[in-house]
């Protein structure tokens, strides 16, 4: 078997296969032709969902990797169709998305030419994705297929773009299945500092004020049940980021709302009077800080996150704590002292009672006016019982979302956060239906998000893709108009 020749885009498929793919999306053209005929022989194997823009297929494999936690895969032609994925590669390197992008080349022999649809796509690419490889030759295929989804898929995920040359797509070589685990210079999970763990483990055990920052690290780090040991040990209040609102369950008596500028009065006004702050896979966004100089100075900082770039970036920390989440959370838990904070705690109470009053009751159950959008929010999040997959385009409608909603289920935020990418909503929702068949799917998008996307209505009607699409019309950029009007 292994001598047998067959042709790049045919060792492209198996390669696929040995990475347990089953779904992938794109959109063909010229200079990926050949991978498409190899696709149809492969059809019983791997279903190819047709969307109708590249961009859309870049965030339809981003909402299948969200709720499935597998790497999505996106498959488009060269030139516009590769330009036309930069949006959704770049969304999903600052959401730590794990993607596979293989775009379409001309033939090596015509690269430099000015050929038809030619680009530079690895240039384009490198500076926005973990890591950018153009195919030249058909036995370089399956190594390239096995290194992008090592890449992807490990350490913070990310995604990765193939540029695959048409002569490479055509010419045959022999497929020699493997996998990789280690690359040279790469290192996905850097190793855990002992005294790191002894330390954070002490801060916290004489904090009197502690507070718990969770992110979207938990999620990717499958590390929910960790976070929550940890926590009720030592009986820590813990808000949540936009992204890492479903890695703790909305109604945890420790669990005190969503942090940030569009988030809960108690968690803010707390972190600048806790006198621990202890941040789980979270990056201290600025949408989380505000303004740097004033945020958290009287705290003692501790910051689990698997990636060292992120340690001091923007925040100066006491200690930190390197390695993968689920370990070094359950590693600290063992040193921990069992406590309550119950004082704390109530002060926390407090302001969220304050809030109920003033902000949420008023927006949830109206006593007069128009419908408000947290009302339709939470009606949506009470019929699906809290455990709908939420998918938001951005915008007023991904706040509201964000605070309305309910969650008991992890893996259920699929929206874009740190890009922050209109006409994301529609196309993430089309992928989570596949990445999660057996979960229901509530997509809340407006009226400016849907109209950047909508084409992909055909995608929606073709695959008949149960996706619930709760439109919020307010006729205008809310976002926008609101920041005017301030």
């Amino acid at each position: 078997m292994k001598d047998i020749q067959i042709t790049g885009a045919e060792i492209l498929m198996r390669a696929l296969i040995d990475e347990g793919v089953e779904t992938l999306f794109g959109y063909p053209g010229g200079a990926i032709m050949p991978v498409y005929d190899a696709l149809y022989d492969y059809r019983d194997r791997l279903n190819h969902v047709l969307v109708r823009h590249e961009q859309a297929a870049t965030h339809a494999a981003e909402g299948y990797a969200r709720v499935s936690g597998r790497t999505g895969v996106c498959i488009v032609t060269s030139g516009p169709g590769a330009t036309n994925t930069v949006t959704g590669v770049a969304d999903a390197m600052v959401d730590s998305t794990p993607m596979v992008v293989i775009t379409g080349q001309v033939g090596v022999q015509m690269l430099g030419t000015d050929a038809f649809q030619e680009i530079d796509v690895v240039d384009i690419m490198q500076p926005i994705c973990k890591w950018a490889y153009q195919i030249r030759s058909a036995k370089d295929v399956a190594w390239a297929v096995h290194r992008a989804f090592y890449i992807a898929g490990s350490g913070r995920p990310g995604p990765v773009v193939l540029d695959f040359a048409k002569n490479a797509q055509i010419s045959k070589a022999p497929y020699e299945p493997g996998t990789i685990d280690f690359i040279r210079s790469y290192v996905p999970v850097p190793p855990t500092e002992p005294q790191s763990v002894v330390q954070a483990a002490e801060l916290i055990n004489t904090a009197k004020r502690p507070l718990v920052l969770v992110g979207q690290g938990v999620e990717l780090g499958h590390a929910q049940e960790e976070l929550k040991a940890f926590i009720e040990k030592a009986g820590l209040p813990a808000g949540c980021t936009l992204l890492g609102l479903s890695a703790l369950p909305t109604a945890h008596p420790l669990h005190v709302g969503m942090l940030g500028m569009h988030g809960s009065l108690g968690s803010n006004k707390k972190t600048q009077e806790c006198d621990v702050l202890i941040a789980v896979g979270m990056r201290f966004d600025d949408r989380i800080t505000g303004k740097l100089e004033t945020y958290a100075k009287q705290a003692k900082i501790i910051h689990f996150d698997i990636d060292p770039s992120e340690i001091n970036k923007n925040v100066r920390v006491d200690v930190a704590v390197l390695g993968d989440c689920k370990t070094t959370l359950a590693a600290v838990t063992e040193l921990l002292r069992e406590n309550r904070h119950e004082e704390w705690r109530e002060s926390f109470r407090q302001w969220d009672k304050q809030e109920q009053e003033v902000v949420i009751e008023p927006q949830i159950h109206p006593t007069e006016g128009p419908l408000r959008m947290g009302e339709v929010v939470r009606r949506v999040s009470e019929l699906s019982q809290h455990k709908a997959v939420m998918v938001t385009d951005v915008g007023q409608n991904q706040m509201m979302a964000a605070r309305y909603f309910c969650f008991t289920e992890k893996r259920s935020v699929v929206t874009s956060g740190g890009m922050g990418t209109m006409g994301y909503g529609l196309p993430a929702a089309i992928g989570a239906t596949f990445g999660a068949p057996d979960r229901t799917v509530c997509l809340f998008l407006g009226d400016g998000g849907l109209q950047m996307t909508i084409e992909e209505f055909g995608t929606i009607m073709e695959q008949g893709a149960p996706v619930k699409i709760i439109l919020l019309n307010n006729n205008y950029l809310g976002n926008v108009r609101q920041w005017q009007e301030l």
